[in-house]
């Protein structure tokens, strides 16, 4: 049976590297949708607080927007 959550049961593996990372900039989990929205991503400050909680799965363009505004891989956010 294929199990679709990462070891820990959440729905995702990057959302305590956004967390973290949102924090280093010192921006909002509203700033960050904002920012995410100019880049062409529909998303809002609570989906941006479930991927960080790990109750919100995570497409890969969403990721690779993250890896862009934050400036690093998408392995780095993945690790």
């Amino acid at each position: 049976m294929f199990i679709n959550k990462a070891n820990d049961g959440k729905n995702n593996i990057c959302g305590k590297n956004v967390a973290r990372l949102r924090k280093e900039l010192n921006i909002s989990q509203r700033a960050l949708a904002d920012k995410l929205q100019i880049l062409g991503i529909d998303i809002d400050k609570n989906a941006i607080q479930r991927i960080e909680a790990g109750k919100r799965f995570v497409t890969d363009i969403e990721l690779k927007a993250l890896s862009s505004l934050f400036n690093v891989s998408m392995e780095k956010l993945t690790e």
